[in-house]
């Protein structure tokens, strides 16, 4: 009994030096214009990770007017007063740094990895950004084509493309998760040149920015950039939408069949859930890895390797800043039907409202949360972004450091009472994907010449 006990002690031991040895340092402060600014330094590598999160994503837009904070991640990139147009990425590239954007929901997302000694030209542009950037009808006429090319190629002319706004179309009537970023097209053409700048003017502004830098770089003479490139900004004054409308609470199961240009039968289903950093998420998120992450995984195991009825399935939360979905998507095997499919998928999910997983399987579970999260920190981009995520979702940046132990506080009945809360069929969205039927020929029948 006293081995056990040392045992466990020295068990316990490890893994806080192991968590000590993984703590992220870091500073956060704010200038008088309402900026928010993160600061971790890490000399390991000559490089450093500038980025800039705006707390505006499609959820924060008019319902008439959809798709503006991601025009506005392209449109981001066309130049300032004093950058000129097409050459942001070239001016990056050409100091050997790389660069992009992501909108979400509820965020938009810049960030440029550079050399440690192009650190200053980062900041700068990103100021450019905040301060001075160019909207006009150039920029928006080029951005608009290029979203249209963007929404062909990921919507239209992807077999299942369509999946994620046929899914929250269906899945919320009032909240503005109804539209996914990419929005209307339609919306797009008829806003005005002025509709734009006003966005502009509203959501990319100091006050609802987080400056989070990552890398090699000396501390104070950085303190002095940000000053010099950021602290003259003006703060934004107009009133940003901050939407805190409440979906209702469902008790029937949507259904649809979807036609499309596919050639196997696929179906999808979309749970409602609870807010990223609520104590249900935590549950559903683990609830999901248990189904569909690795090849011991559920739903891999038994669907795809033993009953062979599905190419692929998934399951995989969706998290957002307000209550949002957890998604599952099956491709049926061949000869195996859309209903067939299904069937097993929600076997998998009774299993876990029925019966609590197994030790072993819990332990597993925690083991690979951690390394998940130790990876997810392995890279000083990676570190930035996290950084902003819980300093603007959660109001906690040091989370990076202890949201490991809300995950730890999870037992094995929590996910069970999450799949018995969240994964009931009255919650839910259901999609059948199938091929399109092929249209009947116009064509005059030919008829065999009798003779």
């Amino acid at each position: 009994m006293k081995r056990i006990l040392m045992l466990s002690v020295l068990c316990l031991l490890i893994l806080g030096l192991k968590a000590q040895s993984n703590k992220i340092e870091f500073e956060q402060y704010k200038l008088k214009n309402g900026l928010s600014v993160i600061l971790h330094e890490d000399h390991s590598t000559p490089i450093v990770a500038v980025t800039v999160l705006y707390h505006v994503g499609s959820k924060n837009e008019d319902p008439k007017r959809t798709g503006f904070a991601h025009f506005f991640e392209h449109l981001m990139f066309e130049g300032s007063d004093n950058i000129g147009r097409g050459e942001y990425m070239k001016t990056v590239q050409s100091n050997g740094g790389i660069l992009n954007a992501n909108t979400s929901f509820d965020r938009t997302f810049y960030f440029e990895i550079l050399p440690s000694n192009q650190l200053e030209l980062g900041l700068w542009l990103e100021s450019e950004r905040m301060l001075h950037l160019k909207v006009d009808s150039i920029g928006v006429k080029t951005q608009r084509e290029v979203v249209k090319e963007e929404y062909r190629q990921r919507y239209e002319n992807t077999p299942y493309g369509s999946f994620l706004p046929e899914m929250f179309k269906r899945a919320f009537e009032v909240h503005p998760y109804n539209w996914v970023p990419i929005g209307s097209l339609e919306h797009l053409n008829a806003a005005k040149i002025d509709e734009f700048r006003d966005f502009y003017k509203t959501y990319y502004v100091p006050n609802n920015a987080t400056l989070s830098i990552a890398g090699d770089f000396d501390k104070v003479q950085l303190k002095k950039w940000i000053d010099k490139y950021f602290s003259t900004i003006p703060q934004g004054t107009l009133p940003m939408s901050r939407p805190t409308v409440v979906e209702p609470i469902k008790n029937a199961e949507v259904r649809d069949v979807i036609e499309d240009n596919v050639q196997l039968p696929a179906v999808m289903m979309g749970y409602h859930t609870p807010a990223q950093g609520t104590p249900d998420a935590y549950a559903v998120d683990m609830l999901a890895q248990i189904l569909s992450q690795g090849n011991s995984s559920r739903m891999q195991k038994s669907i795809v390797d033993e009953q062979q009825k599905a190419m692929f399935v998934g399951a995989f939360p969706f998290p957002t800043e307000n209550p949002g979905l957890a998604l599952m998507f099956g491709l049926t095997n061949m000869g195996v039907s859309i209903e067939e499919l299904e069937t097993a998928i929600d076997k998998e999910v009774e299993k876990l409202q029925n019966e609590l997983i197994t030790e072993d399987e819990f332990q597993k579970l925690k083991n690979q949360i951690e390394n998940d999260m130790i990876s997810q920190n392995s890279k000083v981009e990676s570190i930035a972004e996290s950084l902003a995520n819980y300093a603007v979702y959660y109001g906690d940046a040091n989370l990076i450091n202890t949201e490991i132990d809300r995950y730890m506080k999870v037992t094995r009945e929590d996910i069970q009472n999450a799949a018995k809360k969240y994964f009931r069929k009255d919650n839910r969205v259901t999609l059948h994907y199938v091929p399109k039927k092929t249209e009947p020929s116009n064509q005059p029948e030919l008829k065999e010449d009798k003779k």
